[in-house]
């Protein structure tokens, strides 16, 4: 029954990609924790997989619209690529299990990584609820390259410790540093998420993480059939107009997965 419903919840994630442009992939990790109970840190490494493959499909569709800038996507990859693979080569590895422990309370790195995941989620929440005010000057356009590099490297690093694409955090930043239109922004963010999500999911190899490639490609096929889905859905339904139920509904789930984790350390 649980695999029923965790696969279900894979096709869920990818018609969510598929309609709103990003935010679904961020479901992915609680799903193959909470429901299928894996692991964080191998949820971690699993999710950087699956979220590659949905936003390269994604990002296929965005291309053939000529609504991707390549130029900006390798600036803002590069940096990327290199900080999320020496996160998960080296900084995930270099982690103790556990973290530190007094009296009956012991905080290990799965409870680490699931709470930053959780402030992910809200913080990914809030950008999704709230109403947009990123606008690129029409005349004067005066690109930051250095802050599209420093954001990249800040990207990597996040989405080598969470496993998330880290969408909230690109867009905003194509938008405002590289002064791409929003259309193209999601478009490229797509691309720069699949990079990094693939790179940081290489940098696994190295380590002890023993990979379910059967249920790893499995899961991987249900999303990509939903994102299929959702991009035909995307037709008809206003994706904009969803976002903010969405972002509400991963408030929630952020904000569960903080105080179930709090609640398991006390208890």
């Amino acid at each position: 029954m649980e695999n029923i419903f965790g696969f279900s919840a894979a096709v869920a994630v990818g018609i969510t990609l598929g309609l709103i442009g990003g935010g679904g992939s961020i479901l992915t990790v609680p799903i193959l924790v909470y429901i299928f109970s894996i692991d964080p840190l191998l949820s971690t490494s699993y999710s950087l997989f699956i979220v590659g493959l949905t936003a390269l499909i994604g990002a296929y569709g965005y291309f053939k619209k000529n609504e991707v800038e390549l130029g900006t996507a390798v600036l803002f990859s590069i940096p990327s690529l290199i900080s999320v693979y020496f996160t998960r080569r080296f900084l995930m590895p270099a982690i103790p299990d556990v973290l530190t422990s007094f009296e009956e309370i012991t905080v290990t790195k799965n409870f680490l990584i699931l709470i930053v995941f959780a402030l992910l989620m809200i913080g990914s929440a809030y950008s999704m609820i709230k109403k947009s005010k990123l606008s690129v000057p029409g005349k004067e356009i005066k690109r930051k390259y250095l802050l599209i590099i420093v954001e990249g490297i800040i990207v990597g690093v996040l989405t080598g410790f969470v496993g998330a694409g880290g969408g909230f955090l690109i867009i905003p930043a194509l938008v405002v540093f590289a002064k791409l239109p929003m259309k193209k922004a999601v478009g490229t963010s797509l691309i720069v998420i699949a990079l990094k999500s693939f790179f940081g999911f290489i940098g696994d190899a190295g380590t002890d993480l023993y990979f379910d490639w059967g249920f790893l490609l499995l899961f991987s096929l249900f999303a990509a059939v939903g994102i299929m889905f959702g991009l035909i859905f995307s037709k008809r339904i206003s994706g904009e107009k969803l976002k903010p139920a969405f972002g509400w509904f991963v408030l929630l789930m952020g904000t569960y997965i903080m105080f179930n984790e709090i609640r398991s350390l006390i208890n």
